[in-house]
């Protein structure tokens, strides 16, 4: 269980590396200073949690239970509902998905209470 977790935090890394390179040289001369500090957030915070992942695939075999998996999902979760948001905001403009955003802020917050608790139950 263990190594597939860390495969999907490996891709997760590997995916923010390159979307950081987008951000950074394909995406800054086509939109303003505003959206491009917000893809950059994304990108942050997929890079954190790729780490995360990295994690919950070392932590899935050492500390096995619920709780490390949950953590798991939520951190794909989050990247998908938080970053993805921020991603398609900064690329089209629509304000509204920033009101999703914080849904997968929370599953960010839940992914590291999880993974927390994981540990301490063992």
């Amino acid at each position: 269980m263990g190594s597939g977790w860390f495969g999907v935090g490996a891709i997760a890394a590997g995916v923010g590396v390159a979307l950081g390179a987008f951000g950074a040289h394909g995406l800054k001369a086509r939109v303003g200073p505003d959206l491009l500090a917000i893809f950059e957030t994304g990108v942050r915070y997929q890079l954190i949690h790729a780490l995360g992942l990295l994690a919950v695939g070392w932590a899935a075999d050492r500390w096995p239970g619920p709780w490390i998996p949950a953590a798991g999902w939520l951190f794909v979760a989050g990247i998908a509902v938080f970053s993805g948001s921020l991603y398609l905001l900064a690329l089209t403009g629509v304000r509204w998905l920033g009101a999703i955003t914080p849904l997968g802020g929370i599953a960010f917050i839940a992914g590291w209470i999880a993974l927390a608790v994981g540990a301490l139950k063992k």
